[in-house]
């Protein structure tokens, strides 16, 4: 497993690097976005106000302090479920450019393809891990559609933003989808001693 850190916007030569179970640290900017987000801008048709060309979007809709007109102190920014929002994936990566999806819980095979398609990866964020990766932010530097509070566009300046686990890669590695086949065969296996 090797370790890479990287500044966003993301090329695709550096996603391409990446494999199964690498670790990542991102610096930069980090985009969070969340069903509500999602849904304007595909169900609804209204284009991001944003250029998504090489950026990592995170799953969230982040418990924040408002501290003057547009302006945001982040307090708990922990991650979402991602397969909620697993059909936006391939709009994301050929519509607009995205080349990282952050979040957790894995996402489906369909979205593996894809982003073995069009260069991108889908990088895991442990679970439960809010506390630490609200100090990895900055800054909320932007946010767009608060209309949407608190599933607005964000727009946060990271740095060290991780350790982010490689969850799929752009050669269709899928983590998820291993340790649930690794799962499945050792139940079969000891299922198969109980009846012997």
């Amino acid at each position: 497993m090797a370790e890479y850190r990287f500044k966003t916007p993301l090329s695709e030569s550096d996603v391409r690097l990446l494999r199964v179970g690498d670790s990542v640290l991102l610096d930069g900017i980090v985009y969070g976005v969340r069903d509500a987000s999602m849904i304007r801008v595909f169900d609804k048709k209204v284009a991001p106000p944003v250029d998504w060309r090489g950026a990592a979007l995170l799953h969230t809709a982040p418990n924040v302090e408002k501290i003057g007109p547009g302006k945001y102190k982040p307090l708990s920014v922990g991650t979402t479920t991602s397969m909620r929002m697993d059909r936006f994936t391939e709009g994301l990566l050929h519509d607009y450019g995205v080349r990282a999806i952050l979040g957790k819980g894995g996402m489906s095979a369909t979205s593996a393809e894809v982003m073995a398609k069009y260069g991108a990866c889908y990088l895991s964020v442990t679970g439960g891990a809010a506390a630490m990766q609200t100090l990895q932010i900055e800054e909320i530097e932007q946010v767009y559609w608060e209309d949407l509070m608190p599933e607005c566009l964000w727009q946060f300046r990271v740095r060290g933003m991780g350790t982010l686990t490689v969850g799929i890669d752009a050669c269709g590695g899928n983590l998820q989808a291993e340790v649930q086949t690794r799962a499945q065969e050792k139940v079969a296996e000891l299922l198969a001693k109980m009846r012997s």
